[in-house]
């Protein structure tokens, strides 16, 4: 059997481990991503002991496996670190990022949540296609669905997500100062949803860019909403526009297409194999076009109606219940690769149309509550 190691922050990757965990009858055990060095000895000594082998749910655990002593998967969501790396990193976090990359490298199969993700990890890691499986994240579309009414009594443009250079945030305001000039919506508002990232300093060179811009009026900064509340923030929206440079995959293009958001997204990276024909695209650099692309869906009720339908058609593809009927059959593969012999226990069987709650991995965990590891 595989045990699978979820994560307790709140981002995107986290929300992968999560949704998993939900759905697939294994073993599960939950761990913050980011531990000091006695709790990273603590999480190892307790995946090591365990039985099972080790489903790593995120990239940022590849330095654990390299101590592991068993096979294990890893997946990697994106390799921002090599493409967009902090402007400022310590020598631990140096240290991190090359046995990360190096437990990547020796994990017996990696998941990739997007094409994109895997052609990265051949052109700078050099990992065998053969040794990556595309599996696509999914959306819970009991969440996010269309909501009735609006969340303020202004007509607004939508941004979900961290103030990182790779965001280029930078863009999205130049282009949204273009449109203001424009005066096409004079009460028109951008409506940032997510924190700052991983420092203040993100903030702070955001709130100089709209000061230079001329912006201070017309940015709004929500920190911090539940599932609940972004649907909200999408269905009313006129768009989301998710302007960066580099995603490994792109949670906020489902989420917005599930609840009836039109999207207009970076021709970068994932974005365009995420989103297909149901975005508008523009190149990322480029605050005019984008500008235009605005002033369209401000102004031209038919093509956002249109997106709207195409968004309901594109994100039917995606949901967790396939990416965990994808991550079953990979397990199966594994474990028929490595225990040839084994006889297959038909009682063992998921179904794999139904919702399963995880199983208990007491044998996986001993630590008390409080410490970083929370026993499932």
């Amino acid at each position: 059997m595989i045990a699978l190691v979820t994560t307790l922050e709140s981002s995107g990757i986290d929300r992968y481990s999560k949704e998993l965990a939900k759905r697939i009858r294994v073993p599960t055990v939950e761990t913050r991503r980011y531990l000091s060095l006695h709790q990273s000895f603590e999480l190892l000594n307790n995946l090591r002991q365990s039985p099972h082998l080790i489903h790593f749910t995120s990239q940022h655990f590849g330095r654990y496996g390299l101590c592991l002593g068993k096979p294990y998967i890893i997946t990697v969501h994106d390799l921002v670190r090599l493409c967009f790396p902090f402007a400022k990193e310590t020598f631990p976090e140096k240290v991190g990022l090359k046995l990360d990359i190096l437990g990547i490298k020796r994990a017996r199969h990696i998941v990739a949540v997007s094409n994109c993700t895997k052609t990265d990890l051949i052109r700078y890691l050099s990992i065998p296609a053969a040794k990556i499986t595309v599996i696509y994240n999914g959306v819970d579309r009991n969440v996010f669905k269309p909501v009735i009414g609006r969340r303020y009594d202004f007509p607004y443009l939508l941004y979900v997500g961290a103030e990182r250079p790779r965001k280029n945030l930078s863009t999205l305001l130049a282009a949204f100062s273009l449109l203001k000039r424009s005066n096409v919506t004079p009460d028109l508002k951008l409506v940032k949803v997510g924190n700052a990232g991983r420092t203040i300093e993100f903030r702070r060179a955001t709130l100089r860019e709209i000061k230079r811009l001329g912006l201070d009026n017309d940015v709004i900064f929500v920190d911090n909403a539940s599932d609940a509340e972004l649907a909200m923030y999408y269905s009313s929206a006129i768009a989301l526009v998710m302007p960066s440079l580099y995603e490994g995959f792109g949670l906020p293009l489902l989420e917005a297409m599930a609840c009836g958001c039109p999207v207009i997204a970076a021709d970068s990276s994932s974005l365009p194999e995420v989103a297909g024909d149901a975005a508008l695209f523009f190149p990322p650099r480029d605050s005019l076009r984008l500008a235009r692309l605005m002033h369209r869906l401000a102004t031209e009720p038919a093509l956002r109606s249109k997106l709207i339908g195409k968004g309901f058609e594109r994100v039917m593809r995606f949901s967790w219940e396939r990416a965990v009927q994808a991550t079953l059959c990979l397990y199966q593969k594994i474990e028929a690769e490595l225990f040839p012999r084994a006889q297959p226990d038909t009682e063992k069987q998921v179904s794999w149309g139904t919702v399963q709650p995880a199983m208990s991995s007491s044998e996986l965990s001993k630590v008390p509550r409080g410490s970083p590891l929370v026993k499932r």
